[in-house]
Formats: structure tokens, C-alpha cells, sequence
């Protein structure tokens, strides 16, 4: 009978909140035609960048583009943004890109993004660093001194699959 059920406590609720958000936010972003690009300063030392390029800068695999100069490469804070940019660049969700830096770190083999604490930071850092790569919401990187390097809702094969 349900009158002999236990009520959903507040707790559960806010899982499945939590867990509604957590679902949707990627896609509402998605939806929004927003999508993810990578940019550098319009002025920087980056004229271009391939997927391949991209994959193995954000995955630790490399730290420069050919024989150019050492990079910064920036990443948001966890959240919507961050998890939909390693979804469609590398394949993988939130709990195996964690996974995988903490491999790395524990074994010294890399070191990971340089995380600033949000959108507006990574804007600042691409543009005193003529050195750093950032990725950012579409909408935001219309800001007259970033140059769009790569529109990753627009690479074949990257969309959420």
C-alpha cells in the first residue's frame, strides 16, 4: 500500500535534482547553439590548432605545438561547461577525466590545466599570456582581443555521441 511507504526525504530529493542537472545542463548548452571553442589572444603566438593538437594539450601528452613555445593551457572549474568540453574533445565523462589526472599526477607524468575560477579568469589569462589556450562557451568568445583556434561543435566526430 502506499500509505506504508517511507516518504522521500530532502535528501533524495536533492539527488535527484543533483542528478537532473547534472543530465541537462550539457545539453540545454547543447541546445542553445552555444557549444565550446578553443581560443588563444588575437596577438598570441597560436595561428592554429588541431583536434589532435587539442586532445593531447588537455590530456597532458604534449605542453607545446611543434617546436613553438611552452604553453598554459587553462581549464574552467567543474561544472556543465567543463564536463560538455572533455565529453566532445576527449570521449570521456567527468569521473574518467578525473581518473585519468589522478594517474598522472600520483606518477609525476604530467601536470594538469592550470584551473582558474571561471570564464572571465580564463578571458584574462589568454590575453596577458600570449602563450595560453582556453577554452570557453561560444558566446563568450566573441570579445575583440581572443582569436577562435577550434569550434568543437563543428569537428566530425566530436558531438556528444
Amino acid at each position: 500500500m502506499w500509505c506504508s511507504e517511507r516518504p522521500v526525504s530532502l535528501r533524495g530529493w536533492l539527488r535527484v535534482f543533483a542528478l537532473w542537472l547534472t543530465l541537462l545542463a550539457p545539453a540545454a548548452l547543447a541546445a542553445d547553439g552555444a557549444g565550446i571553442v578553443l581560443v588563444s589572444a588575437r596577438e598570441g603566438n597560436l595561428q592554429t590548432l588541431e583536434l589532435s593538437a587539442a586532445q593531447e594539450l588537455y590530456l597532458g601528452q604534449r605542453t607545446r605545438i611543434a617546436d613553438g613555445p611552452l604553453l598554459t593551457v587553462v581549464d574552467l572549474p567543474s561544472g556543465p561547461v567543463r564536463d560538455q568540453f572533455y565529453q566532445h574533445l576527449t570521449g570521456k565523462n567527468p569521473s574518467q577525466i578525473r581518473a585519468y589526472w589522478s594517474r598522472l599526477v600520483f606518477t609525476g607524468r604530467a601536470r594538469p590545466p592550470h584551473e582558474v575560477a571561471g570564464p572571465e579568469h580564463a578571458i584574462e589569462l589568454v590575453l596577458r599570456n600570449p602563450n595560453a589556450l582556453a577554452y570557453l562557451p561560444a558566446s563568450l568568445a566573441e570579445h575583440p582581443g581572443l582569436k577562435v583556434l577550434l569550434r568543437l561543435d563543428q569537428v566530425p566526430g566530436s558531438a556528444t555521441r
